[in-house]
C-alpha cells in the first residue's frame, strides 16, 4: 500500500475567499497546498470592473502568509451590462483570467447575475475573440424546475444557446454534479472543460440528512444521487483533460449556516488536497491525482504548469471542529472527523 505520494503543486480553479478579516483567516489554508487559484468575484458588491479586481487582488497578496508565493487569478462578475470594452480591458490587465456567469439568484451573492442571456452577447463575442474563458454556475433558476434537475436543464437550454452562438468560446462548467454533465463534457470539444469538487466526489445527497439536517453539507449545486457521484469519480480519475480540480470552497460564518435559512456552501480549503487524495485512493487511482489536480487546469487556461512539488502521506489526523473566520467561526467539511491523508510541508 502506497504510504506517500509526491505531485506537482496543484492549483484550485474555483475558490471563494471572501474579503477583509474573513479572507485573512482562510487564505493560509489555500496557500499551504495550492500555488494558484481562480478567485470568485461574488463579493458584496460584486467585482464587475477591472479596478475592483485589481484592488481585491492587492488585498489578497497583502494577506498572504510570510513566505507564501501564492498567486490569485482574478475574475470579473458577468452582468447584463458588461460591455465589450470591459472585456478588452480585463484581457489586457494581465491578472484577470476569466469572466464568471451566475444566473441571477442561483447561489450566494448572485442577485446581480445574468437575467437575459442575449444582453451578454457583446461581452461573449469579445471573450471569444480574445480567448477569455467563461466560467459557468451551471444551473437554471426557472421556477418549477426541481433542484436536482437544474444542472441538466441548464446544459440543454442556456449552455446550448451559448455554444450555438459562440462555438469557439472557451467554457468551464464549474462544480459539475451529475452523470448528464459528465456525458456532456466528455462529448464536447477541447474548448469546454469542467471542475469537480472534493465533496461531490466523496458524498451523495444522503449526507445532508444523516442523523438530521446537516447544514454544513448543503451547497449549490446540491449533492446529487449516488449514480451521479460515481460518474464524477470515474471522470476525475479517467485522465480525461476536460476535467480538473476546483474546490468551490465557500466559507460561511457558523451562524449563517446553522439557522432557519442557511447559506449554501461547503468549506473544504483546510484539507482540500487530502480530501481529493482520499477520493482517488478509494478507487485505486492515486497515480492519476497529479494529472487531475496539477496538469489539466493550467493546460486549459494556457498557463505554465507549476515547477514546485507537494508531498502527501497516508496518516490519520482529526480535522478541527471549527476555524476562526474574522470575528466569528466556520465549521469545515469533516469537522471533528478523521482524515486519511496529510499534506506535508515543503
Amino acid at each position: 500500500m502506497v504510504q506517500t505520494i509526491e505531485i506537482t503543486t496543484p492549483d484550485d480553479w474555483h475558490l471563494h475567499l471572501r474579503d477583509g478579516a474573513a479572507m485573512v483567516s482562510v487564505l493560509p489554508h489555500t496557500t499551504r497546498q495550492f500555488a494558484r487559484a481562480i478567485i470568485m468575484p461574488n463579493l458584496v458588491p460584486p467585482v464587475t470592473a477591472v479596478p475592483q479586481a485589481k484592488a481585491y487582488r492587492e488585498r489578497i497578496l497583502a494577506a498572504r502568509p510570510s513566505g507564501a508565493k501564492f498567486e490569485p487569478l482574478m475574475t470579473l462578475y458577468l452582468t447584463d451590462n458588461t460591455s465589450a470594452a470591459t472585456i478588452r480591458e480585463a484581457s489586457a490587465s494581465g491578472f484577470i483570467h476569466a469572466m464568471k456567469y451566475y444566473p441571477a439568484g442561483a447561489t450566494t451573492n448572485s442577485d446581480a447575475g445574468v437575467t437575459n442571456l442575449e444582453r451578454t452577447f457583446p461581452a461573449l463575442e469579445a471573450m471569444t475573440a480574445l480567448g477569455m474563458p467563461l466560467l459557468l454556475h451551471g444551473e437554471v433558476t426557472t421556477q418549477g424546475v426541481d433542484i436536482f434537475d437544474r444542472e441538466a436543464v441548464f446544459l440543454d437550454t442556456e449552455l446550448g444557446r451559448i455554444r450555438r452562438h459562440f462555438p469557439k468560446l472557451r467554457v468551464v462548467i464549474e462544480h459539475i454534479t451529475t452523470k448528464e454533465a459528465v456525458q456532456y463534457v466528455r462529448a464536447a470539444p477541447a474548448n469546454v472543460g469542467a471542475t469537480i469538487t472534493a465533496h461531490h466526489l466523496l458524498y451523495n445527497r444522503n449526507a445532508i440528512f444523516q442523523g438530521g439536517v446537516r447544514p454544513h453539507y448543503y451547497c449549490l449545486p446540491i449533492l446529487k444521487r449516488e449514480e451521479d457521484r460515481l460518474a464524477l469519480v470515474q471522470a476525475a480519475t479517467s485522465g480525461d483533460p476536460h476535467f480538473f480540480l476546483g474546490t468551490d470552497s465557500a466559507p460561511h460564518a457558523r451562524g449563517s449556516k446553522e439557522c432557519a435559512c442557511g447559506h449554501a456552501g461547503v468549506y473544504a480549503s483546510h484539507a482540500a488536497i487530502e480530501l481529493y487524495a482520499e477520493a482517488f485512493d478509494a478507487v485505486g487511482a492515486l497515480d492519476r491525482l497529479e494529472t487531475f489536480a496539477s496538469f489539466h487546469g493550467p493546460d486549459f487556461y494556457h498557463l505554465p504548469r507549476n515547477q514546485s512539488r507537494l508531498r502527501l502521506e497516508r496518516a490519520k489526523w482529526q480535522a478541527p471542529a471549527t476555524f476562526s473566520f474574522g470575528t466569528t467561526e466556520i465549521v469545515p467539511l469533516r469537522a471533528g472527523e478523521v482524515l486519511q491523508w496529510r499534506c506535508l510541508a515543503p
